[in-house]
Order: C-alpha cells, then sequence, then structure tokens
C-alpha cells in the first residue's frame, strides 16, 4: 500500500462532516479531491475550509491542496483512499459505494463516515468486501480528535492497519472498532449516560437543568483525563462491583426508547431547531451555548 503521508484522498460530501475531513487531511499535506451533488456545498467548500483555517491559525495554504470536482469518476479515479460523508441514508450510501467501486483501482481503501449504521449493511453488496471499512468522525471534525475505524468481518487487516494510520500521521486518534455493532464505541457510551439522564427527568428525580449541572460539576470534569476504567482501577474493582450491585439494578435499562423522549418529538418540542426540548431555548441562548462549546473544544484540540 501507498505510504500514509502521501496518499491521494477523494471525500464524497462536501457538507458540513466532508469539508471537515478535507481540511483535516490537506493540513496534513495530503491532496484531496471533494464532490458533493449540492452545488452550494461543493462551491463553498474551499472558502470555508479557508475560514477554518483562519480561525483556528493553522496553514491557511493548505486549502489550496483542495480540489473541488463535480463529477464522481473524476474525484475518485486516482484516489488511494475514499470517504463518503454524505447523509445518513442506508440506500444512499449503498448505491454510491457501488458506483465508486466500479470508478476505483482495486487496491483503493473505501471508508464510510456514519455514526449509526452499520457499516456491514453499506458494504454487503461490494465485489471486494475486504478493502471496506467505517470511520466515525466526530463533529466539528477538525477540532475533536477522536475517529473511529470499524473492521467488518470482511474488512482485511491491512486495511484496518493502514487506515488507522492514515488518521493517526494527520493528527487524529483513531479508535480500533473490532466488530461492527451499533454505536460503534463512543454513541454506545453517550448514549447509555442520555438513556439515564432523560430517564431521571422522567421519573420526577430532577429536571434536565440539574442533570447537565451535575455532570459539568461532577465526573464530567474530570473525564477528559480520568476514563471510566481507568476510573474503576483507581477506586478499586472491589469497590467498582460492591456499587454496581446496588446501583446498577436500579438504572433504567429499558431496550426501547423512553416514552418521554417519544413524546418531546411528537409534541413537536425539537430542541434548538424550535426553541424547546428538554429545557426552553432563546435564540441567544443557543448562540452561547454553541460559542460556550466551540470555545472549548479550540482550546482542547492538541490535548
Amino acid at each position: 500500500m501507498i505510504e500514509t503521508s502521501k496518499a491521494k484522498i477523494a471525500v464524497i460530501g462536501a457538507g458540513l462532516m466532508g469539508h471537515g475531513i478535507a481540511q483535516v487531511f490537506a493540513l496534513a499535506g495530503h491532496e484531496v479531491t471533494i464532490t458533493d451533488t449540492v452545488v452550494q456545498n461543493l462551491d463553498t467548500a474551499q472558502t470555508r475550509i479557508a475560514a477554518n483555517l483562519r480561525d483556528l491559525g493553522d496553514d491557511e495554504s493548505a486549502v489550496e491542496r483542495v480540489t473541488s470536482c463535480f463529477d464522481l469518476a473524476d474525484t475518485v479515479r486516482d484516489a488511494d483512499y475514499v470517504v463518503e460523508a454524505v447523509s445518513e441514508n442506508l440506500a444512499l450510501k449503498q448505491k454510491l459505494f457501488a458506483e465508486i467501486e466500479r470508478r476505483v483501482r482495486p487496491d483503493t481503501i473505501l471508508a464510510s463516515n456514519t455514526s449509526v449504521i452499520p457499516i456491514t449493511a453499506i458494504m454487503q453488496g461490494l465485489q471486494r468486501r475486504d478493502r471496506a471499512l467505517g470511520t466515525h468522525w466526530w463533529n466539528p471534525p477538525f477540532l475533536v480528535p477522536l475517529v473511529e475505524v470499524i473492521e467488518t468481518q470482511w474488512t482485511a487487516p491491512e486495511a484496518a492497519a493502514w487506515t488507522m494510520a492514515l488518521h493517526q500521521a494527520a493528527g487524529k486518534k483513531p479508535a480500533h472498532v473490532k466488530k461492527d455493532v451499533p454505536g460503534f464505541i463512543g454513541n454506545r457510551l453517550q448514549h447509555a449516560l442520555w438513556r439515564e439522564a432523560i430517564s431521571l427527568v422522567e421519573n420526577g428525580i430532577c429536571d434536565a437543568e440539574t442533570v447537565d449541572a451535575v455532570i459539568k460539576a461532577s465526573f464530567g470534569r474530570r473525564i477528559a483525563v480520568l476514563g471510566p476504567l481507568e476510573n474503576a482501577d483507581l477506586v478499586g474493582t472491589d469497590l467498582t462491583l460492591a456499587i454496581h450491585e446496588i446501583v446498577l439494578p436500579a438504572i433504567d435499562s429499558r431496550p426501547g426508547a423512553s416514552p418521554y423522549l417519544q413524546k418531546l418529538v411528537a409534541d413537536g418540542k425539537l430542541g434548538f431547531k424550535c426553541g424547546e426540548g428538554f429545557r426552553t431555548w432563546r435564540a441567544e441562548d443557543q448562540a452561547a451555548l454553541r460559542a460556550k462549546v466551540f470555545a472549548h473544544l479550540k482550546a482542547t484540540r492538541d490535548k
């Protein structure tokens, strides 16, 4: 396989995730070709990348290594690595990869960027499934370091290893997901927490604002430097077991979504997009929270 320091990258999709992925690879020195069927996304990709680079104090000339291309075949023809970052639509992704496979070399690695769709389902129709895998970038991709690299039962070990090395060399923190399970690693952990957070509100134990305040003022302060299993070892597995024997039977373990959450959606309380969800959100509150999160991610991106 080609060296990970000089790969030709093709990015399919120039929206929120796609342009950020292209930015990361271009900043790492790779030549990147990007395409999108939405003309506005493609026309503004370089402008958005340049603005991000300027805001972050990164090398603005990196945008010169990103080339927009309207034709999918031209985008992927010479690529060593193709990453798809279109909307979360299984049929669309399957159709895209069927076409991409006809346009690339036999050794080109194919990756789907998705947070929820099983990679096995996306790649099952390919002729050469051994070179296909998943990559789950977190939003925004140029600020959050983690990229989950997901194998299927068909993925060749060398394809997974090369992809891990590619992202490591680009300054990311790749995590090897050895089995293709729903939610991979990060979202399984995140939504286990969300399930209990919703349950606490649903059962009248506290309100939504208190849930968020407790997390941010307690274990949220240390979780960036102390993972849960490190913490378990720190306090002792014996204490962890004793706590689990008391707490776990009382924690929400329903296999489906919370009726409380279902009612919020049914009532049109969709969060920021309409001003009310678990909490009420004025436009200025939304802007302030977005700015706070972005500033925090900028301050910690290299840690």
